[in-house]
């Protein structure tokens, strides 16, 4: 009998053959699972997968980011693209790179979203001790930076011998590829085990195929949940991120065609249907539009595929209001299936559309229901097309307007990217989604600094589609490193400045809630000592031409159209620079149609606390569980 094959590889090496060699498979089609890894080196990464990296060639291909942070969020843009079906890998060294992973790790498991992360840690045999940048717990030995990562990672191993490597890794693409339990995973590398040789079998570099299966709806529980649509007067169907993750919206549009139930949609399931769908009446919750919020409050039952409901779906408890309202479910997700004491049908979200409009063959909504909701969806669009226009071409554009002019260029093709500030709001209220994955609002942690770099994952994913990362000026001095990784990769990407000269949201939200918009404005200190002086002479524009963009700057509504008519032509990356009217007097987006509650002080001796008080205690008593 022959001898089991091996090879003789360092385990970093053994990790980047194995990587490439893994693959999902969902519908018959089959993707990389991880396409590329991302990473800035230093003496935790540099000798091992740095080393490797440069071994694989084009097996592994190699990505240079210039913030740790940001290749987690453009890896996260990359993921989303793709379904979920393929994702990408970040390295980084030990110390202050790999603690600048957290926030992108939260943010991928918050999402639901695959990266792998591959941060370098201590020494393993404590040969050097403590090394560079090591923590050291005198209370504990076996703890390194990196276990910051335990709380934000589905699954997180530290690999302190070569062997361990086998089922870790294995372990960690199970994770990525499981659209249940996938989010940030972290294998913690040792650079001492990471140099290490050590003799593998040669089946672990084997192909491998991770197929992503659409399991559906237990029968018991779709007769339960027919019988519940079929006995509802004013059901309402709330479209989540999981509708596009299955790729389900064919399946929601046959469904939505043969019952006439109407279709909300989260920050993350918007576009699961066209905009100009009879059945879609746009944005649910906080940031809703007033058609859906109104058919929220009087709904008998609600229909969840797909979403996690999170307190701006919700309004924070406040939204579904009517006495004896129920739910259903539909999330693959059991996790998710039984929030709210819904019927839960855990299943593929098209699985289970595709399941639930079979059996309700004939049923269909009352005209005299249809009818009004399709009449509250019009009269919206014309709150739309209020908000977006403007009398004059030679004015200064507001932040609705900004959008108006973006929705007058773009077509299927195009993608959206925003995350943070007040552009989520007007976008979510107001963008008129023409495609399945045109909406990219990363909402779900809601990072400021992730546009840019979520541009740059989603172009790589689609190089043939126009990619606009929106971004207010707040969000733009979080992250704008990695504008010179798309200049130098020529990845096409048009970064969109809208400059209001502070934190347009938090300042709404701080002055609703009695604090008077302190500390929210990029102004000098007054005598007074508060921040109501001139602008702050800051040139964001001069910044993006520094870092390599072409810029183009646009000062009325009619230049603003034509640096985006220009900017979408361009075959390098370019940003459109545009400040934008605050003034009260110009229309903007119309206000919240519900409810978030951010608790106010209780007590206060400034009268707008006060009242800020009253009002919250008004709203916070219509909040209620749904058991």
């Amino acid at each position: 009998m022959n001898a089991p094959t091996t090879r003789r590889l360092t385990v970093a090496q053994a990790l980047v053959e194995f990587l490439a060699h893994q693959y999902t498979e969902r519908d018959g089609r089959r993707h990389r699972l991880i396409s590329a890894c991302w990473g800035i080196f230093g003496h935790g990464n540099v000798a091992g997968i740095g080393q490797a990296l440069l071994e694989s060639g084009d097996a592994l291909p190699y990505l240079q980011g210039r913030n740790e942070q940001a290749m987690v969020h453009a890896a996260v843009g990359y993921a989303r693209q793709c379904d979920r079906l393929s994702a990408q890998a970040v390295t980084t060294s030990i110390g202050p790179g790999a603690t600048n992973l957290v926030t992108g790790a939260a943010l991928a498991t918050v999402n639901r979203l695959p990266v792998l992360l591959l941060p370098g840690d201590v020494f393993a045999t404590r040969s050097a001790d403590p090394v560079l940048q090591q923590l050291e717990v005198p209370s504990a030995g076996d703890v390194s930076v990196n276990d910051a990562l335990r709380p934000v990672s589905r699954y997180f191993d530290r690999v302190t011998r070569p062997e361990a490597l086998i089922p870790a890794a294995l372990q960690a693409v199970r994770v990525l590829a499981d659209p249940v339990e996938t989010g940030a995973v972290t294998l913690a590398l040792p650079q001492d085990v990471q140099a290490e040789a050590y003799d593998w079998p040669e089946e672990f570099f084997a192909d491998r195929v991770w197929r992503v299966a659409r399991p559906a709806p237990d029968a018991g529980a779709l007769a339960d949940a027919v019988h519940a649509i079929r006995g509802a007067r004013r059901p309402l169907l709330i479209a989540g991120g999981g509708v596009h993750h299955s790729e389900a919206e064919e399946a929601l549009r046959a469904f939505a065609d043969a019952t006439g139930i109407p279709v909300a949609s989260t920050q993350a399931g918007k576009g699961s249907l066209r905009h100009d769908h009879p059945a879609d009446v746009g944005g649910i919750g906080h940031t809703g539009t007033a058609t859906a919020d109104a058919l929220a409050r009087e709904a008998d039952l609600v229909i969840g595929v797909g979403t996690r409901y999170t307190d701006f779906t919700t309004a924070s408890s406040t939204l579904f209001a009517a006495p004896g309202v129920r739910f259903v479910n539909l999330n693959i997700a059991p996790f998710d299936a039984h929030k709210l004491g819904a019927a839960s049908l855990v299943a593929d979200a098209r699985a289970g559309l595709e399941a639930l409009t079979g059996a309700l063959s004939g049923h269909r909504v009352a005209a005299a229901y249809e009818a009004g909701y399709r009449a509250a969806k019009e009269e919206w669009e014309r709150r739309v097309d209020a908000a977006y226009g403007a009398a004059d071409d030679s004015v200064r554009p507001s932040q609705t307007q900004v959008l108006g002019a973006l929705d007058g260029i773009v077509d299927d093709t195009d993608v959206i990217i925003n995350a943070a500030g007040s552009l989520p709001g007007d976008l979510h209220k107001l963008w008129r989604a023409r495609s399945r994955r045109q909406y990219h609002l990363e909402y779900g942690y809601s990072c400021m600094g992730y546009e840019i770099p979520a541009a740059i994952g989603v172009r790589l994913a689609a190089p043939d589609r126009p990619v606009w990362a929106l971004v207010g000026d707040g969000t733009y001095l979080m992250n704008p490193t990695e504008i010179v990784t798309a200049v130098q990769e020529g990845v096409n990407i048009t970064v969109v400045i809208v400059q209001n000269h502070g934190y347009a949201s938090i300042g709404g939200l701080s002055e609703a809630t009695g604090g008077e918009r302190f500390g929210t404005a990029y102004r000098f200190r007054a005598g007074d000592g508060t921040y109501t002086g001139a602008p702050l002479p800051v040139d964001l524009a001069a910044n993006a031409a520094s870092l390599g963009m072409d810029v183009l700057r646009a000062a009325t509504v009619g230049e603003l159209r034509a640096a985006l008519v220009k900017a979408r032509g361009a075959n390098r990356p370019t940003c459109v620079y545009v400040e934008t009217e605050t003034a009260d007097t110009v229309p903007g987006a119309p206000d919240a149609q519900a409810w978030w509650d951010v608790p106010v002080a209780e007590t206060a001796t400034r009268p707008a606390a006060v009242a800020a008080r009253e009002a919250y205690d008004r709203h916070a008593a219509g909040r209620r569980r749904h058991l």
